[in-house]
């Protein structure tokens, strides 16, 4: 016998029941799912749904400002039919080329979420959260890019007193950059400089589980774009909950 009438079931909220939130990757990235959920899983009902928006590996300032006219539909595609409590834009780099309001006008059309952030948001939260004025730099981009990360927080009237740089074009290179190379770099180019703050930019670069160590040695306090979109994200979201173990900026809540 064939029994058509439905069997009888129950719904619950429960990976998502604190926060659901939204990613919006770049479709080279190799790393910054790997990082945010390594976070985002140590707190129960928070669940990460990502989508990933077409890039070019090569990373230019062109390259950047074509994912422009992309987010709007890229966005649409993160789990049709439900709304979040944030949504992250995960490229450091293209929100300053586009511009941030860009970028947030695009995402909000989607209609998913009326909370936006990006890498390069949630570092400026960051820096006014933990009070950091001269910074330190590192990124993996080519100077032309390098150059207007450098602008961006120029024009936020923070001091960037050293800036250095891997000069990798290739988006794919980057994400395979090792934490001991990004370590060393930090340890070699940041020790004794006039420095209270460390932004090791690039969603691509490894780098959350070295921030407690380069606090202690360096005495400063030291994010990451994914380290600073996480924290971001989360307290956008009204989780407010402090971890001793990723940093001083995870002891923090967000100053308004």
């Amino acid at each position: 016998m064939i029994e058509l009438s439905p069997i009888p079931f129950e719904v619950e909220n429960v990976i998502a029941s604190r926060a659901r939130l939204g990613l919006i990757a770049l479709a080279t990235d190799h790393v910054i799912e790997y990082e945010l959920n390594k976070i985002f899983h140590e707190i129960e009902g928070v669940q990460l749904y990502t989508t990933k928006v077409p890039m070019d590996p090569r990373v230019t300032s062109d390259t950047l400002k074509s994912m422009d006219n992309k987010l709007a539909q890229t966005a649409k595609t993160l789990l049709p039919g439900n709304k979040f409590n944030v949504v992250g834009y995960g490229c450091t780099s293209a929100s300053v080329v586009i511009g941030e309001d860009k970028v947030f006008r695009a995402i909000e059309t989607a209609g998913i979420t009326s909370s936006i952030t990006t890498p390069i948001t949630a570092c400026l939260a960051a820096i006014k959260t933990l009070r950091g004025r001269k910074i330190g730099l590192l990124t993996p981009y080519v100077d032309e890019v390098n150059s207007r990360i450098r602008r961006y927080f120029e024009t936020y009237g923070y001091q960037i007193n050293k800036s250095v740089t891997f000069s990798e074009i290739d988006d794919n290179r980057a994400g395979m950059i090792t934490p001991k190379s990004i370590s060393d770099a930090v340890m070699n180019q940041f020790s004794g400089e006039d420095i209270d703050f460390i932004f090791i930019s690039c969603t691509s670069l490894r780098a959350v589980d070295l921030i407690p160590m380069l606090e202690s040695k360096l005495q400063c306090n030291v994010t990451t774009s994914n380290h600073a979109l996480a924290w971001h994200m989360l307290r956008l979201s009204g989780i407010n909950d402090q971890y001793s173990n990723r940093g001083e900026l995870f002891k923090k809540g967000m100053l308004s």
